[in-house]
């Protein structure tokens, strides 16, 4: 099943509920200043009471979920019998990833948080308390959600068949990053998915939890259709997007007219076990004229611009009907791998 990016209606009638006489002018100025923090590198610091939780939820929540129900969608393409029992999820925020990985796998029994924010855990507990799927309420009950340092915590979490880092990597001090992805394989026990802002930055610390964690065992599921090094040049960064619509909140709280937006994101999918890779991966809008088809793609062998000439009959309509993100056979049909109205 295909997630789509919306929220799912729990989620948002929880989030109506809490926002229920909140002011969305005053939700507006806390969420600029949020925009301000996640532009210069993604923290949650200016996050410190529940007004400011609200904010966060109304702005960034729905554009994060996006990304993970994009990355989940590509999981279960290229880890087709991936069926996940467990969910640890390490820089939870209010509760986004494991949202939409229960929208993804209704295997999921049991959902383990940290977060080192105690305005978004109690955000997430009330979100959770609200959620459809037992796993959350059962979560938002014991509660599973830990407060603190996620170096400190994951030392001792129990081992999980799916673990997430969400937008939350880059916070880490680039000292204790390589120490930081050891902790998070240790913890895997099927599956890693490792999620960053599409910017040149993200890319870059995807890249090198990327490598650590192939020197250390791991095989890349998505979006690399192999395990070798990045062959990207230093001015490039693979990244994606993913198209969402804006609800009337939304609008609201970020000022905005346009009923979408457009989310970039990067992301790693790392796994114990390989998975049903395709040859090639769409890394940007494909170029469609009336004589052909010019997509860039990552391949086994490296990054080339393939070019597909509307002469070429069946194998043309095949090219036409590529979209950035997706994984394809340049021989066959497109794999379809979550990401979806896209723009460049």
């Amino acid at each position: 099943m295909t997630i789509p990016p919306q929220l799912p209606p729990d989620l948002r009638a929880a989030l109506a509920g809490l926002a229920h006489g909140v002011s969305r002018r005053a939700m507006a100025g806390r969420a600029m200043a949020q925009s301000r923090a996640y532009r210069s590198g993604g923290s949650s610091r200016p996050i410190a009471t529940r007004d400011d939780a609200l904010a966060y939820a109304f702005t960034r929540l729905p554009a994060t979920y996006a990304a993970a129900a994009a990355v989940f969608n590509t999981m279960t393409a290229t880890l087709p019998s991936f069926r996940p029992r467990a969910m640890l999820d390490v820089g939870a925020g209010p509760g986004t990833a494991a949202f939409a990985a229960l929208a993804a796998w209704d295997s999921i029994a049991h959902v383990d948080l940290i977060d080192a924010n105690a305005a978004l855990r109690r955000l997430a507990l009330e979100l959770m308390a609200a959620a459809g799927a037992a796993a959350l309420r059962t979560a938002a009950q014991v509660p599973s959600y830990r407060l603190g340092d996620a170096l400190t915590l994951l030392a001792d979490a129990a081992p999980a068949d799916l673990v997430t880092v969400s937008y939350a990597a880059g916070e880490i001090a680039p000292r204790d990053l390589d120490r930081f992805g050891q902790l998070l394989w240790e913890r895997t026990a099927g599956a890693l998915a490792i999620i960053m802002p599409g910017t040149p930055d993200g890319h870059a610390v995807t890249q090198r939890l990327r490598g650590g964690l192939i020197a250390a065992g791991a095989h890349v599921a998505a979006p690399c259709p192999h395990d070798r090094p990045c062959p990207l040049g230093p001015t490039d960064w693979c990244h994606f997007g993913q198209r969402l619509p804006r609800s009337r909140d939304h609008l609201q709280v970020k000022g905005a007219e346009v009923p979408f937006e457009d989310e970039k994101f990067c992301y790693a999918v790392l796994s114990r076990t390989p998975g049903s890779r395709p040859p090639a991966r769409v890394l940007a809008p494909p170029k469609l004229t009336k004589a052909a088809v010019t997509a860039k793609l990552c391949r086994v062998d490296g990054v080339a611009a393939a070019t597909t000439p509307r002469r070429d009959g069946e194998a043309f309509r095949r090219a036409r009907s590529w979209r950035w993100g997706d994984g394809v056979d340049p021989g066959g049909a497109p794999k379809r791998g979550g990401v979806s109205g896209e723009t460049g």
